[in-house]
């Protein structure tokens, strides 16, 4: 079968970006300059961002969203980004799942999370054989550590293991990626993902998370490289960590790195989602055929454009505007 595109299932979120003056100490007040509301989480993310591109991928969203103004929200961004929306399904149980991001211009931002319908998701919420039938190429996950009860991990298997297991035997490239939290449990539920896994994307905290081994900073590459071979060990046929300073890409062939241009402080509205941009650019090329270093780079310039915009995705450009931009700028 002639396959082509990609099905996002995994976390769909609204994000309520705020910008604030600076973070306040405890008790104080601080004011909120801007706000802006978008739909972000692994799925979501990475679906838009290659609906951004403006290629005709097909794409697929599932998921799990309430029965609220936020559904709605997710539910136009999926309309308008010309993707099939008939797997992402609802509950009344809970809420949709929302995040409040407090920003700071040119530094960083925090996160306020109600995991709402996503904490609920289960695997029989995801219609995998549903999409492989329709003609998926890739089936993308994430965020693991985010994905309530499909982390959970019993007898060295989570219901996110078997999820991928289950898309691999559709016929479909397996890809994930994993959220930035000390919760416990971590290291566990990746370990359980990797031997169903074509590609982990990940950054260099996570690394050291799901590894246990210490990364300095986001240009330790020699650290970051053992972390990637130690979780190609655990199953993973391609490990690829991003960081403001690299882009590694390893796989049986052996190890690919790509740094990616500078970007001014000045052209940095937020960081919202730039990590997904990076994945969205690489899975595109994997999709593609393309070899890692052209993932890579498409990876950086997406993750570039990202940061110029207050949600994660609202600055993406086509993938003609990627390909072509100057060096040292988006």
């Amino acid at each position: 079968m002639n396959r082509r595109g990609v099905a996002c299932a995994g976390n769909w979120i609204v994000d309520i970006v705020h910008t604030i003056e600076g973070w306040p100490a405890k008790s104080d007040l601080v004011r909120i300059l801007d706000e802006v509301e978008g739909t972000g989480g692994g799925a979501a993310n990475v679906m838009l961002s290659l609906a951004a591109f403006r290629t005709g991928l097909p794409l697929w969203a599932i998921g799990l969203v309430g029965m609220d103004r936020h559904a709605a929200t997710v539910r136009r961004a999926v309309e308008a980004a010309g993707a099939d929306g008939a797997q992402l399904a609802e509950t009344d149980r809970a809420p949709t799942a929302h995040t409040h991001v407090m920003n700071v211009t040119g530094d960083s931002r925090t996160f306020f999370y109600h995991p709402g319908t996503n904490d609920l998701l289960d695997e029989g919420d995801i219609a995998v054989e549903a999409v492989a039938e329709a003609g998926a190429r890739l089936f993308y996950l994430g965020y693991l550590n985010l994905l309530g009860r499909l982390d959970v991990v019993a007898g060295g298997s989570s219901g996110a293991a078997r999820v991928l297991a289950r898309a691999r035997a559709a016929g479909m490239v397996t890809v994930a990626d994993l959220v930035s939290t000390d919760r416990a449990g971590f290291a566990d539920a990746v370990e359980a993902a990797l031997p169903h896994l074509d590609v982990l994307f990940l950054n260099e905290g996570e690394a050291a998370r799901a590894t246990g081994l210490a990364v300095a900073g986001p240009d330790d590459l020699e650290a970051i490289t053992a972390a990637a071979g130690r979780l190609r060990e655990g199953g993973a046929g391609a490990v690829v960590v991003h960081t403001p300073a690299l882009g590694l890409w390893l796989d049986a062939r052996g190890a690919v790195v790509v740094r990616p241009d500078p970007v001014a402080a000045a052209d940095v509205v937020s960081p919202v989602g730039a990590g997904d941009a990076f994945a969205a650019g690489c899975i595109y090329g994997l999709h593609e055929g393309w070899g890692p270093e052209e993932c890579l780079r498409l990876g950086h310039r997406a993750a570039a454009w990202s940061l110029r915009g207050a949600t994660a995705t609202g600055a993406i450009p086509p993938l003609s505007v990627l390909l072509h931009s100057s060096p040292g700028t988006p």
